[in-house]
């Protein structure tokens, strides 16, 4: 019997990338992402429930999810599941295992959010040359006239 193991999620990062590099110096990110649903029960009344999942990608697409993603993002997710068992370090604790998607693509959703030094800075900057660059241009008219 054939096997197939694929998802497709879309959801919101609840906190920052986490950029490391294996031994070997292969980049990998960590994402943690929430996904809504909102649905109605058989009484009527309506009910939310969140799913948290953590996303590892790998390679420059790692690096590029550090770069260009934050906190609250919208992203979407094609990739696999994967489960995973940590070891205990102590012997009271039981062993756990964890459920991940190994991204095969994630796509940013969303505009890019602006950061306040560039919103302020540079506008400002653009008009004080395009000024100067209309004022030399009045200047030229008027010494050639």
């Amino acid at each position: 019997m054939p096997n197939y193991n694929k998802v497709f999620l879309m959801g919101n990062l609840t906190r920052d990338p986490e950029l490391r590099f294996t031994t070997s110096g292969a980049p990998v990110t960590n994402l943690r992402i929430a996904i809504n649903r909102v649905y109605t029960d058989g009484t009527g009344e309506r009910k939310e429930e969140v799913c948290f999942l953590t996303v590892v990608v790998w390679g420059k697409q790692a690096e590029s999810c550090a770069e260009y993603l934050a906190k609250g993002r919208p992203v979407f997710v094609e990739g696999r599941l994967r489960t995973r068992t940590i070891q205990s370090q102590n012997e009271t604790e039981k062993n756990r295992t964890m459920l991940e998607i190994i991204a095969d693509r994630v796509q940013f959703l969303g505009s890019r959010p602006k950061t306040a030094s560039s919103d302020s800075a540079e506008p400002e900057e653009k008009h004080k040359d395009e000024d100067t660059t209309i004022e030399e241009h009045n200047e030229e008219k008027e010494e050639i006239a």
